[in-house]
């Protein structure tokens, strides 16, 4: 990923910065507005996706998965959606919770990302309560909004909800899904510990 992410930086996002400043050239040498104006819109389009692209290599090459502790790292994200006041977050966790592989601390990370985006985007939600937690001889991920909810036999399964549901299969843990229409949405994750 790392390799990825280098890659992205240093030759995707020097050709498109290229293009950019070419862009850029053409407007400056073209008088008619209506060129000047495509012109522009194209700039705008490339220099919005290379700062997409400079997030997507800074998340490729970001090491703070592997140095942090799988509670600190849920915390950070809780933070960064509260400073937002787009919903309010708690989270709830066990310390003495720990997980050394990168990969499953991964996993674990994008899984809330994304439930936490699709809660904002979709739910309507005031409050998503998130807690890590052992249960026995597992490691129990819960995600909970109280947003509007949806029937889940009636609304096919969007790309986000099948990507969380394969990420936990890959780190061998059991996914638990329910949501009902006006009383929220939960997801439970269970790893083995």
């Amino acid at each position: 990923m790392q390799y990825i992410g280098r890659e992205i930086h240093d030759n995707i996002g020097q050709k498109l910065t290229l293009a950019s400043l070419y862009t850029q050239q053409l407007a400056y040498e073209n008088k008619a507005p209506h060129i000047i104006e495509n012109i522009e819109n194209i700039s705008t389009i490339i220099n919005d996706s290379l700062s997409e692209l400079r997030q997507l290599s800074k998340s490729l090459t970001d090491d703070s998965i592997e140095q942090n502790p799988i509670a600190e790292l849920l915390e950070q994200e809780c933070k960064k959606i509260n400073d937002l006041k787009k919903c309010n977050v708690q989270f709830v966790y066990e310390p003495i919770i720990e997980i050394q592989a990168y990969q499953t601390k991964s996993i674990l990370l994008r899984i809330t990302q994304e439930f936490i985006q699709n809660s904002i985007k979709h739910s309507k939600c005031k409050n998503i309560v998130i807690s890590l937690e052992k249960e026995n001889a597992m490691i129990k991920l819960s995600l909970i909004d109280d947003g509007v909810g949806f029937d889940p036999t009636k609304q096919s399964n969007g790309i986000g909800l099948l990507n969380m549901k394969k990420r936990a299969q890959m780190i061998g843990g059991e996914y638990i899904f329910e949501s009902t229409e006006s009383k929220g949405t939960r997801l439970i994750i269970k790893i083995p510990s």
